[in-house]
């Protein structure tokens, strides 16, 4: 077997190599000074002058980054209820990290393969899911999906793309070529539009994605998109805003600054966003520095549209990177903590940096509250991506389950909205527990917990 490919063997051009010192960094952090990308990569390796993670400097960033979330938004922390309707798992982009599509030709009529696992949602179906959960209580519906072949922005864009000279340079094949019809994007987003939901959707790739084939600028799709239904635009497929990693782990995806343009185009037409990174894979800690800066210069142009930044843990299990031997795992607990740590210390115009319960589990997820993170996502009733990758942290989280583990670090649950201006303080003396933002949320648990009983959640299909 082949040793795994490392940073060195990569050679990439940018290195977690400073002329800053980690006294002067860690010092500037604590005055509320705006950090340089040298001083993030100070911070993430706990001083270039040593090797590995330094455990005394490290609970210093963490204590600095600490204070900070105290002082920006106090100890409250957030969470909203939401569901995962992700339309379609059909994709040929191929990118190294993921293990949430399954190959676009598999979905075909005349496909003769094995039965594919994946799965593709009708208009009607994705309205019928959404429906259901928001009887339930539910207010928003995140939905990312793969980059299907036949799905087309809106139905004039569908007519440009079966006039197209080459369809497959443009990743076309008709929608009658697949066992389902998924609509349009414009489809599927008034399907999902059901009695005042919040819709967040349509990631930069996606928007790409539904502008192919055509002259159309992002403001142009993000446009028609709002038009159907969109609110808010999940700043997912950012990876990590550096080409020369982008180069190895998703070399088919689009380019920082499509990812960048897309963005500040949702923007420009009135569209609120987030910002992720995905980390603990190829990259180091330059990069995950650079990525910082690139996520900052970025709020400042949408003059503060990016709601909250999410850091990411790579889930290594059953992804091409761990299969070929690229990668030997994911991130370590040190770097997730220092990845939250610097992500409140530097992103000073971000108020909200997000702790993943999917990606860190109960304990680490709480322990990332006291790094420096404020928010605890949300409920999910169905999360696919990470699980399908191998995550082992569940798909659903009850509002009784944020209730009981918010207050057990002596911390305030708060129900949010998706864009933070509606807030909701939770008194843990007063159960039964349950969403009271959303448009038929009367405080009824979302679920019916079978867990006792069954060992699993009732969780709509």
């Amino acid at each position: 077997m082949e040793p795994p490919v490392t940073d060195a063997d990569l050679a990439f051009e940018h290195v977690p190599e400073t002329d800053q010192s980690f006294e002067n960094a860690l010092e500037k952090a604590r005055n509320g000074t705006r950090l340089t990308v040298d001083d993030a990569v100070e911070l993430f390796t706990t001083g270039t002058d040593r090797e590995g993670i330094d455990r005394q400097r490290k609970e210093r960033v963490l204590e600095a980054a600490d204070h900070r979330r105290q002082a920006v938004v106090g100890d409250e922390v957030t969470f909203v209820a939401n569901l995962n309707n992700n339309v379609t798992t059909a994709c040929n982009v191929g990118c190294l990290f993921c293990n949430f599509k399954d190959a676009a030709h598999t979905f075909e009529r005349d496909y003769d393969g094995l039965e594919t696992a994946g799965f593709t949602k009708t208009p009607a179906e994705s309205r019928e899911i959404v429906a259901d959960a928001v009887e339930r209580g539910i207010y928003e519906v995140t939905s990312v999906s793969g980059l299907h072949p036949g799905f087309a922005l809106d139905d004039e864009h569908l007519e440009i793309l079966e006039a197209h000279p080459d369809p497959k340079a443009v990743n076309y094949k008709p929608p009658a070529t697949y066992e389902t019809d998924l609509g349009t994007y414009a489809d599927q987003l008034e399907a999902m539009s059901v009695d005042g939901v919040h819709v967040h959707s349509m990631t930069p790739e996606e928007g790409y994605h539904a502008r192919r084939g055509t002259d159309w600028s992002y403001e142009e799709v993000y446009g028609r998109l709002q038009d159907a239904g969109l609110d808010t635009v999940p700043g997912t497929a950012a990876e990590i805003l550096v080409d020369e990693v982008r180069d190895v782990i998703c070399p088919g995806k689009i380019r920082t600054d499509d990812w960048l343009e897309a963005m500040e185009a949702a923007a420009n037409v009135g569209l609120g966003l987030t910002a992720t990174i995905m980390y603990g894979h190829v990259e180091n800690e330059a990069h995950r520095a650079m990525h910082l800066q690139e996520v900052r210069d970025l709020q400042e142009r949408v003059d503060g549209a990016i709601t909250e930044f999410v850091p990411l843990s790579f889930v290594h299990q059953n992804t091409p990177l761990y299969e070929h031997g690229v990668v030997s795992g994911g991130a370590s607990r040190d770097e997730d903590e220092l990845m939250i740590a610097v992500s409140r210390l530097f992103l000073d115009n971000i108020d909200h940096v997000q702790s993943s319960w999917v990606k860190y589990g109960d304990e680490g997820g709480l322990k990332m509250l006291a790094c420096g993170a404020d928010d605890f996502m949300g409920t999910i009733l169905s999360e696919e991506i990470t699980t399908r990758a191998g995550g082992e942290h569940g798909e659903f989280r009850s509002f009784e389950d944020y209730v009981d583990l918010i207050t057990s670090i002596g911390r305030v649950p708060v129900e949010r909205s998706t864009d933070y201006r509606e807030r909701r303080v939770i008194d843990p003396d007063d159960p039964p527990f349950g969403p009271r933002l959303g448009p038929k949320a009367d405080g009824t648990p979302l679920l019916e917990d079978e867990r006792a009983t069954t060992g699993v959640e009732s969780i709509p299909e």
